[in-house]
């Protein structure tokens, strides 16, 4: 069970990630000392999009191809529209969020994010929240739903929008210094 300010926390997320929903946890884990790192498709800068437009960029630490779930304590799933709805019909982001879910490790993801559960088959019987345009998606994919700020099932924990970062990250800590939980595999 690692502390927050020895953990290893991964970012996966591409092109259209929505900027907050990035920025703030890797900012606030970062000074809570843990180390975070962001895996994408390629190694090029990724595009944020903030409100109405395109936002800032951030750059890419590995490719999710390279990526050893080994090495990292969490999974950190920012949403935004675009972001997960690419990264769903990728093999390698797919193969990342699938073993994550597997290890029993803390799973977080906001807003559209839950769209890469469902991929993995990860929502079926777990309580879990989203933004509100993807409930429906979540429920025919076999989630409880409930609108709730945060909402966690056996370390995966799920959120709705921008406006709910601060619990979001407060239970990612939480879960990540739980350490690994019992879980069915994805």
């Amino acid at each position: 069970m690692p502390f927050i300010d020895k953990s290893k926390i991964l970012i996966l997320a591409t092109h259209g990630y929505e900027r907050s929903e990035l920025r703030v946890p890797l900012d606030e884990l970062k000074n809570r000392g843990a180390s975070v790192k962001i895996a994408s498709l390629d190694n090029d800068p990724i595009k944020s999009w903030d409100k109405k437009d395109w936002g800032d960029t951030v750059n890419v630490d590995l490719l999710a191809r390279d990526v050893n779930i080994d090495d990292f304590d969490a999974l950190v799933l920012p949403g935004g529209q675009m972001n997960p709805d690419i990264l769903r019909h990728d093999t390698d982001a797919m193969r990342v969020v699938r073993e994550f879910v597997a290890s029993g490790k803390a799973v977080a993801a906001i807003c559209h994010a839950p769209w890469l559960l469902i991929e993995a088959d990860a929502v079926r019987g777990r309580k879990m929240t989203s933004y509100i345009s993807i409930k429906t998606d979540m429920k025919n994919a076999g989630a409880i739903w409930s609108d709730e700020a945060v909402v966690t099932d056996k370390g995966i924990i799920t959120s709705r929008n921008p406006g709910d970062l601060q619990p979001f990250i407060a239970k990612i800590v939480e879960e990540v210094e739980e350490g690994r939980h019992e879980r069915r595999a994805a």
